[in-house]
């Protein structure tokens, strides 16, 4: 991916997913903004967005960060938010197994207290170990935590998958949660 790619997922991210208000973009309860408005707003920040830029980002990104509305008229991030929108995902029965990836300076809190979501609205969790893998080594030396996620499911704990097929749920008890051995 090149380096204005780069940027301006990067750039998205931050006014979908955490701070509107720095460019003046309004998101709708469900975290939608116009993509003409998205446009517009980001001659107020560090990037400057065209519309063919914006389908770029959603076409290239990697972890597929950012959904379009049908028509191509709308966006927003598919998940990972730390503002107050409802992104309104049904509650589904989850595989029997999912990873989450964590750093191992994290393990002891997470023996303690599980996985929390912190100033986010749910704990992600991933279909796949390498998926897993590569959100740990972001945070420092990685740890693949192993979550028992049918057993949470049939404790009556819910769970939704994003757009972009993360899992989430609000908080994985430290029962769920196979550690690895070392």
């Amino acid at each position: 991916m090149n380096d204005k790619i780069v940027r301006s997922s990067k750039f998205m991210s931050l006014v979908l997913r955490h701070r509107p208000d720095k460019i003046g973009l309004i998101l709708d309860a469900n975290g939608w903004a116009k993509v003409s408005d998205l446009v517009a707003c980001s001659k107020n920040g560090s990037v400057h967005l065209t519309t063919e830029l914006i389908h770029d980002v959603v076409a290239l990104n990697d972890k597929q960060r950012f959904v379009l509305s049908p028509d191509g008229k709308l966006i927003r991030a598919a998940q990972g938010h730390s503002i107050s929108i409802d992104l309104d995902l049904i509650a589904q029965e989850p595989p029997q197994i999912l990873y989450h990836g964590t750093a191992s300076r994290f393990i002891s809190s997470i023996r303690e207290q599980g996985l929390i979501k912190g100033n986010r609205h749910h704990v992600h969790l991933s279909l796949d170990s390498d998926t897993a893998l590569n959100v740990g080594i972001r945070h420092g030396k990685p740890v693949i935590l192993t979550i028992l996620t049918q057993e949470m499911s049939h404790d009556g704990i819910q769970f939704f998958c994003s757009d972009n097929g993360v899992w989430l749920t609000d908080w994985v008890e430290p029962k769920y949660i196979q550690f690895p051995e070392n």
